[in-house]
């Protein structure tokens, strides 16, 4: 089999997508903490290499700090913030790109050290080297995220659906590490019938569908703008739901339609779950189907308790966490539900 690999080239190769993975979810909380401290346009550079290196001189932080005044987000929000202050989200921000330069390192460094042992097909070759790149484009979409908030005098923090591409591309590298990690490994083939798939696949779609949406809640802060529950301000449905200023654009840039679009998801999601659990009582894969019910409910849970305490960042942090295990437990479900496994390790 010309796409087969070796058993030991497997097994090193799985090592390798665990630490991806497990730095990849790292720079997913990250990246939340320096979105929730508001540190993401302290940097208004982007230097890929002499960017590594933190200011050392007074003189160099002072230059920063010149800079960062340059933006709206300071003039029109943090006019008094003292240097202090500026140096603990410069921090927040730095420690964000060195961390995915690290990942770029460590994902790059594996795969010369696989290419030189010849332990890649051709096959996981271009798999691998996809993943790759994706780690690169990703690197180009945070920049582009943060030149939103630094170019428009009139935006004080990054545009929302661009926060909303660069975590969405965090999840899909994170997804497709561990789709390639279970590929890797000891296969097993489940009988399941066509209505599990299909159930399977929703839960990915929809809670996919519901990481985006806390992401575009997250970037215009609107988690923290109606902290009552189950209603918002009182309110089923709120009055502002469309913004007159934004029409259709309320869905991506109006706080009250993002958060309730938000909840809606969520309620959607859970019961999906639910429903599938119930489905799948008594076939080979209930217990696939329970773990991500009581993932869901747990999220769900989690996802009011951050709501009405306003958002604050351990609480926030626990919520994504939480979120990309749901995700990665739906890819895990889709993974193992499908109709048919290609065997790609060698005996």
């Amino acid at each position: 089999m010309p796409d087969a690999i070796s058993p030991v080239a497997a097994r090193w190769i799985r090592r390798w997508l665990i630490l991806i993975g497990l730095m990849v979810y790292a720079m997913i909380l990250i990246g939340g903490a320096t979105r929730l401290t508001d540190s993401g346009l302290s940097i208004t550079e982007w230097e890929p290499i002499k960017g590594a290196l933190p200011p050392f001189s007074e003189a160099a932080w002072l230059a920063e700090f010149e800079k960062y005044k340059q933006t709206a987000e300071f003039q029109q929000q943090n006019y008094n913030m003292s240097m202090a202050e500026f140096q603990y989200i410069y921090w927040w921000e730095w420690g964000h790109r060195l961390f995915g330069r690290l990942i770029g390192l460590v994902a790059i460094a594996g795969f010369i050290w696989f290419a030189a042992k010849r332990w890649m097909s051709r096959k996981w070759v271009l798999r691998l080297g996809a993943l790759i790149a994706l780690g690169g484009l990703q690197g180009f979409i945070g920049w582009w995220m943060v030149a939103s908030g630094i170019g428009d005098t009139d935006r004080l923090d990054v545009a929302p659906y661009r926060l909303m591409t660069h975590f969405g591309l965090a999840l899909l590298i994170i997804a497709v590490t561990a789709w390639f990690w279970l590929d890797l490994g000891e296969q097993k083939k489940i009988e399941v019938g066509q209505r599990l798939r299909v159930v399977a696949l929703a839960l990915l779609i929809l809670t996919s569908i519901q990481m985006l949406s806390g992401a575009l809640v997250a970037g215009l802060d609107a988690g923290r703008t109606y902290t009552d529950w189950p209603l918002m301000a009182g309110e089923l449905i709120p009055a502002h739901y469309v913004d007159e200023q934004l029409g259709v654009r309320s869905l991506f840039e109006g706080r009250a339609a993002t958060q309730f679009n938000h909840r809606f998801f969520a309620y959607t999601l859970w019961a999906l779950a639910l429903v599938g659990a119930f489905v799948a009582r008594g076939s080979a894969i209930a217990k696939g189907f329970y773990l991500v019910a009581g993932l869901t409910t747990a999220q769900a849970v989690w996802g009011i308790i951050t709501l009405v305490n306003a958002a604050p960042l351990p609480i926030a942090l626990i919520h994504q966490g939480l979120g990309v295990v749901v995700l990665l437990s739906s890819v895990w479900l889709v993974w193992i539900t499908r109709s048919e496994h290609i065997r790609t390790v060698r005996a």
